[in-house]
């Protein structure tokens, strides 16, 4: 565990954008209240960064990724214990800027996710995509990363993430890294502590359902087979109301007939949205 002598904090766009540049520099970007999933993002950009390199933290709550009625709100906030974990895993910095400075005017230029924000996630949350790329774009040109680290469990914001790097050639190398998980298997995330005891009993039927999934499509199920198999596994639970059960492509795409797929889950449990996914293989759908 890696403890720099100082670490700095920045609140304003004019001090980052005057911070020198010395080395090679990752980012993890971040809404605050991290968890251990946010120490494997952190852990994974200073292994990239080597020992000599920059880790930045961004702590910034995106109000263009909310729709209205969301948790922007009551969104968890843990400064505090942030800044301790940002500390014991190395960051030189940590950029947290407050919303009227990221945007000190109306914000009418928007990126577009293009189709694939329209899918899934897109369905349930339209505008949500865009505050995500809009500000992970702006936090790139502000932070001037090398490399930036994002994980797998919000699976189709990496991908569009990296869409948006490649097509846009932003030269930021994006890091993925997997999805940290409870002992309970639950992916971790800073909303499952809006789960009361019982509802964490239930939300443990995602990684369930995902196991059921895995194991269907080894065992030579197709797609449909697959999908009729996590309905079953996630009706265990009523508490738990799915939104979408989709088998992709790695891409997010139309699953291929040989290497690698995706399942996605999205659910809400007791009013909670939880979102899992996991990686498929098999020889023929």
């Amino acid at each position: 565990m890696l403890r720099p002598m100082s670490m700095q904090v920045i609140k304003t766009l004019a001090d980052m954008r005057a911070l020198p540049k010395q080395q090679r520099r990752a980012v993890v970007m971040t809404m605050g209240a991290l968890h251990d999933g946010h120490r494997a993002l952190l852990r994974r950009a200073r292994q990239w960064a080597g020992p000599e390199g920059e880790l930045l933290v961004t702590v910034f709550v995106n109000p263009l990724q909310f729709a209205a009625g969301e948790d922007f709100d009551r969104y968890p906030r843990t400064w505090q214990h942030d800044l301790s974990m940002c500390a014991e895993e190395g960051a030189t910095t940590v950029f947290a800027p407050d919303a009227d400075d990221m945007f000190s005017s109306d914000q009418d230029i928007v990126v577009d996710p293009g189709p694939l924000g329209k899918v899934f996630e897109g369905i349930s949350r339209p505008n949500h995509f865009a505050g995500v790329l809009t500000v992970v774009a702006k936090l790139m040109n502000l932070t001037r990363a090398d490399a930036a680290a994002f994980g797998e469990k919000d699976y189709q914001q990496l991908t569009l993430i990296k869409r948006m790097v490649q097509q846009l050639e932003i030269p930021v190398e994006v890091l993925s890294v997997p999805i940290e998980r409870d002992a309970d298997g639950l992916a971790l995330s800073s909303r499952n502590q809006y789960l009361s005891a019982a509802e964490r009993r239930a939300a443990r039927t995602l990684p369930a359902a995902l196991e059921v999934a895995i194991a269907t499509a080894a065992g030579g199920g197709v797609v449909a087979d697959v999908i009729a198999a996590v309905e079953k596994e996630l009706t265990v639970a009523e508490v738990v109301v799915p939104d979408y059960i989709a088998v992709t492509g790695a891409d997010l795409g139309p699953p291929t007939r040989q290497g690698e797929a995706r399942i996605l889950i999205a659910a809400t449990v007791g009013g909670t949205r939880l979102l899992d996914n996991a990686a498929l293989r098999w020889e023929t759908l």
